[in-house]
């Protein structure tokens, strides 16, 4: 379970690293989006820092994951964005639904294999 757990903090690190290193560096075109999702993109677009208030919790958590430092931390500031990630692939975008899938089940595998660093914040 231990190689299983290091394998998809490390693939959930280097994806989450990847994506926002592409919005920040501008290496790649944004993808054409169309439909809902368009409609929802640009109210996003509008506001000026959600975007890059995503991106950047992304990269840092991304390198915490890699790293495998403040990984129980990552996983609970991670956890709005991956839900979202997958919300609004889900309702707005099911061309890339198997990402975000991929995204949220291991966030919350991560966070089942870490709950021991949880225990003191649900205690009364």
């Amino acid at each position: 379970m231990k190689l299983a757990t290091t394998i998809i903090r490390v693939l959930l690190g280097a994806l989450l690293l990847f994506a926002s290193l592409m919005f920040f560096l501008k290496l790649a075109p944004e993808p054409e989006v169309t439909g809902d999702f368009k409609a929802f993109n640009v109210g996003l677009v509008a506001s000026k820092y959600i975007i890059p208030l995503a991106k950047g919790v992304e990269l840092l958590c991304g390198i915490s994951f890699i790293t495998n430092k403040f990984v129980a931390l990552a996983n609970l500031v991670i956890l709005p964005v991956s839900l979202n990630i997958f919300l609004i692939n889900f309702f707005l975008s099911p061309e890339s639904l198997p990402i975000a899938i991929f995204i949220c089940f291991a966030n919350l595998f991560l966070i089942y294999r870490y709950w021991d660093h949880y225990k003191g914040l649900i205690e009364p």
